[in-house]
């Protein structure tokens, strides 16, 4: 057992949370009781991640996608309401991770793509960022754009999007997860051969093409569920605690 404070203390301390400027709080959410036996973590506090806490009896949510996201509405009604009003009523606390754990150089998700991808060398994407977000890697050997997309499929188990450019063969590669589309013109200044992130947009063909970086898609959920596994884990270690993991198969 360990209290929410501690907990919290480790978490901030670990991920550096201060250092960062992000779109929605860090660390704490939603108080809930004082003392914590079980973790429940998933990729986004979504109803069917605070049912599952429900379930299983957890005393603390820990997730990737909180709330209060700048720009969001202030009143905490609908969709949003029903959701806090559960966690209130069942004493669960709400703890939620953003960018900080995007970045983090081990428990990340960025780190986590690394290591699955075998990805070796790894840099900033962005040099001048104190607490790189998005990162640049290379592979072992040079690949071709066909089969690059097949490891990403197997590996990170989502039907990869992959929009072609010229170059004929893979081996440094750029990443973000997440919604990161718009890093690959950072790829192109890092005169990377592929860039990675989650999500695509219209607009995406055709940067990958006028500048010549393969781009793959390998789904917004896809490759945000490590990290928030990796420091589930290293709560767990750290503190004796009991953890598990929802895992709600977003197809996005």
């Amino acid at each position: 057992m360990a209290t929410l404070q501690e907990i919290l203390q480790w978490c901030n301390d670990t991920l550096k949370t201060q250092e960062f400027k992000d779109y929605a709080p860090n660390g704490l959410q939603i108080e809930g009781r004082s003392e914590v036996k079980k973790i429940l973590c998933a990729v986004t506090a979504s109803q069917e991640a605070i049912d599952a806490a429900i379930a299983q009896q957890a005393d603390l949510l820990l997730v990737h996608h909180g709330y209060f996201w700048k720009g969001e509405p202030y009143p905490i009604t609908g969709m949003r309401g029903n959701r806090i009003k559960t966690l209130i009523c069942n004493d669960i606390s709400l703890v939620a991770y953003h960018l900080p754990l995007d970045s983090h150089p081990i428990l990340g998700n960025n780190a986590a793509i690394a290591d699955i991808l075998e990805l070796e060398n790894i840099e900033a994407l962005d040099p001048s960022e104190r607490h790189p977000i998005g990162n640049i890697g290379y592979l072992k050997q040079a690949i071709s754009p066909e089969s690059f997309k097949q490891i990403l499929t197997e590996r990170l188990g989502f039907n990869t999007i992959h929009l072609n450019a010229n170059k004929k063969t893979i081996q440094k590669v750029g990443f973000c997860t997440g919604a990161a589309q718009d890093f690959i013109s950072k790829a192109a200044d890092q005169l990377c051969d592929a860039y990675i992130s989650g999500e695509v947009s219209e607009r995406t063909y055709y940067e990958a093409k006028e500048l010549d970086v393969h781009y793959y898609a390998c789904g917004h959920h896809a490759t945000e569920r490590y990290g928030v596994q990796r420091l589930g884990q290293a709560v767990s270690q750290q503190f004796n605690l009991e953890y598990s993991y929802f895992e709600l198969n977003n197809p996005i």
